[in-house]
């Protein structure tokens, strides 16, 4: 059994309110995440999900706890960490091909070998000749295969994604959940994925946890033993998906419930 590559032990993060008191986002988090391993994230809105991921990306630290990647602790941005936000992070002044070749250059890769590398992920996005486009002269759903080529581009250890398909249609949404498992498939990296839909969250992981109402705490952990590689629209309509669904919506529902200030009688 290999080691955990990510590990939050007793995890918790406090922020100063505007009123002068304090207010705790996330408590005790235990959670780990293995190399290569696909883990979504889900519980009620403002719960701490994304204060989840800042932990691990060390763009916030832990009030109380411990936060380790690879073993270290996490005291600054680790090595090997790409970072999907839910609103894209291109530059509109770049073109695709210059957008993608930005995070290797920022690493200090020369100009040529650069975009050489980004080309190559153009490519595999699927936008092979939008090279020399601009964000403006694009749909949605290919700025979001931009910024997925721009976090993949730097062949990440880890990957994390703060609902980066939200604001899609549904339709273009499961097309990029495909493109996403697909452009993972192999990579070795790991990936912690938060998300409000519970769908997205069972088709894509191997492992869901929900979280609590704030302060966040994880409340359930549930293995997603789907066989891959899988075809998103395909895979909700079979009876073990269905099956998974309704157990961790059981867990998944009280919380919401709290969330909105009654029990929620959602299906």
């Amino acid at each position: 059994m290999s080691s955990p590559l990510i590990e939050l032990i007793g995890a918790t993060k406090r922020f100063p309110s505007g009123n002068g008191s304090v207010h705790t986002a996330v408590r005790d988090l235990e959670l780990t995440v293995d190399p290569g391993e696909f883990v979504a994230v889900v519980g009620p809105t403002g719960c701490g999900k994304s204060t989840t991921l800042s932990l691990v990306s060390g763009l916030q630290p832990a009030s109380a706890g411990q936060v380790r990647v690879n073993g270290e602790p996490v005291t600054s941005i680790p090595d090997g960490v790409g970072y999907m936000f839910q609103n894209d992070a291109v530059m509109p002044w770049r073109s695709v091909l210059d957008n993608v070749a930005s995070g290797p250059r920022f690493r200090g890769a020369a100009k040529a070998q650069a975009r050489e590398r980004a080309a190559d992920w153009v490519r595999r996005v699927g936008l092979a000749g939008f090279e020399k486009y601009y964000p403006h002269q694009l749909s949605g759903g290919m700025r979001k295969r931009v910024a997925l080529a721009q976090t993949l581009v730097t062949e990440p250890r880890i990957l994390l994604m703060d609902e980066p398909f939200s604001a899609l249609d549904v339709q273009t949404r499961a097309l990029m959940q495909d493109e996403l498992l697909r452009l993972w498939s192999g990579t070795g990296a790991a990936v912690v994925f938060v998300t409000h839909d519970l769908e997205e969250a069972i088709a894509l992981a191997d492992k869901v946890v929900v979280l609590t109402t704030s302060p966040a705490t994880v409340k359930d952990v549930f293995i997603i033993d789907l066989p891959r590689p899988r075809q998103v629209e395909e895979l909700r309509l079979t009876e073990e998906f269905l099956r998974i669904y309704r157990e961790v919506w059981e867990s998944l529902r009280g919380e919401v419930g709290k969330a909105r200030g009654g029990i929620s009688d959602v299906a």
